[in-house]
């Protein structure tokens, strides 16, 4: 069974939105942000998967026909 791609660069989205928090956290508390570097790698292998996965590829104008696609899915 395989990924939609889809779901991958939706995926990726919401770990870099949850990455930039974790970031300014560690970066206020003068802590190593390994929370949001293990965010930002995750999103970045989720992002190369699904723009190789998918035909074309991505463009900032899919992102918001991918969300709504997968909360069809969800919902569905």
């Amino acid at each position: 069974m395989s990924i939609h791609p889809d779901i991958a660069i939706v995926f990726a989205t919401v770990c870099l939105a949850l990455a930039l928090p974790a970031l300014l956290s560690a970066v206020s508390d003068a802590s190593p942000p390994r929370a949001a570097g293990v965010l930002v790698v995750l999103a970045g292998v989720a992002i190369w998967w699904a723009i190789t996965s998918r035909p074309g590829g991505y463009t900032l104008d899919d992102l918001p026909g991918a969300f709504a696609r997968v909360v069809a899915m969800v919902l569905n």
